[in-house]
């Protein structure tokens, strides 16, 4: 199996590739991967592949890039291609007809709205590339309800959704969030509302601090803990500085191990314009915290109103305050805590993820066999 990335920088998409390249590893496939741009910031995690190659790519479309995909595709004929996201999928689908290679294309789709009109015009052009794939795999149903109406599909469609570890995502000791807290100065009492995230535009992270003012002058002691780090960042601070609630709003920058400082939330935020299906949303949940998700994407998949958590209108800050407000009881918060973990352990595990993917490689490359063998029946007749 050959997995196609556009680089390796801490995103969603590629994180969820690496652990399926790892995996799939683990079961005993042959895994290579291949990134096209020169940012292997995730490159360490990446530990099933047998072989791991930079393309080097230099401009967008940078011909010596797709060049050296086609070598590796000719010397490793892989049963089954895959590619993560609308860059690589450009990539591997023009490398693959260079190569002359017969593997399947599989492609993984993790937007549902594009976050600028560039990203809408570059969609008419990828349009094609996704015809041309032999299956489209959405990480959630209001995803591909979404696209299909669109247009943007494949030969076949699928509908898988991100999985975590269990074990690794499992709550901390209440010593460990004990310590925690007091190392970010907060009070048993603070009320405090994660957001684990690259802070970029499209997350929104900013809505976040004007709730939290709002909930304060309400008399909630509520704090924001932004775990992660962005273009974003200065905009957050100077947005809570505006507030005067500079001192409950915290930025981390970026971590290797997000666990103890999610552990020391009492409740998850995602702020988010668009979303698919949020992999920082289930690794809260997996950790036992309640989440408030905008009603967009797999959120409604994920999280029903009352039970793991709640869900309001995307940008409607008003509504989100309400949302919090309902969570600043700790007996609330720990029976939605529960029912979040309940639900990742039933629907959304990392096993099951991992099965799926592989049964649609496995029949993809049972199909692709059975026609060459017919090709090859046919010219000995």
């Amino acid at each position: 199996m050959l997995f196609v990335t556009g680089s390796l920088v801490h995103g969603g998409a590629e994180r969820q590739t690496i652990t399926l390249a790892n995996r799939l590893a683990e079961r005993g496939h042959e895994c290579h991967a291949a990134y096209v741009k020169n940012d292997p910031s995730q490159l360490a995690r990446l530990t099933g592949a047998t072989s791991v190659e930079c393309l080097h790519a230099r401009r967008y479309l940078d011909l010596q890039a797709l060049e050296k995909l086609s070598k590796i595709l000719m010397e490793r004929r892989p049963s089954v291609v895959l590619a993560a996201n609308t860059y690589a999928l450009l990539y591997a689908s023009l490398a693959r007809a260079r190569a002359r290679s017969d593997a399947p294309l599989v492609a993984t789709f993790h937007t549902t709205k594009p976050a600028s009109a560039k990203e809408w015009l570059q969609l008419l052009y990828y349009r094609p590339f996704f015809w041309r794939a032999d299956c489209l795999v959405f990480v959630c149903e209001a995803q591909r309800r979404y696209w299909n109406v669109r247009h943007l599909r494949a030969r076949r469609d699928e509908v898988i959704h991100n999985g975590i570890d269990l074990e690794h995502w499992r709550a901390r000791p209440d010593a460990e969030r004990a310590m925690m807290r007091r190392v970010l100065a907060c009070s048993p009492d603070d009320f405090v509302v994660g957001m684990c995230a690259v802070l970029r535009p499209e997350k929104n992270p900013l809505q976040l601090v004007d709730a939290v003012a709002r909930l304060r002058a309400q008399g909630v002691p509520a704090r924001a803990l932004f775990i992660g780090d962005g273009p974003e960042r200065p905009r957050v601070e100077a947005r809570a500085h505006a507030l005067g609630v500079t001192a409950e709003v915290l930025v981390t920058g970026l971590q290797q191990d997000v666990r103890p400082l999610l552990a020391a939330c009492d409740a998850v935020a995602l702020c988010s314009r668009s979303e698919a299906l949020s992999l920082a949303a289930l690794e809260a949940m997996a950790l036992a915290r309640p989440v408030v998700h905008p009603a967009v994407g797999g959120g409604p998949e994920m999280i029903r109103p009352g039970r793991e958590g709640f869900l309001f209108p995307v940008g409607n800050t008003a509504a989100l305050v309400e949302c919090l407000a309902g969570l600043a009881d700790p007996d609330a918060r720990r029976r939605m805590g529960a029912a979040a973990r309940e639900t990742v352990e039933a629907r959304f595990s990392e096993r099951a993820m991992v099965d799926r993917y592989e049964g649609t490689f496995l029949e993809l490359d049972s199909k692709r066999s059975t026609r060459e063998n017919l090709r090859r029946r046919a010219a000995a007749y």
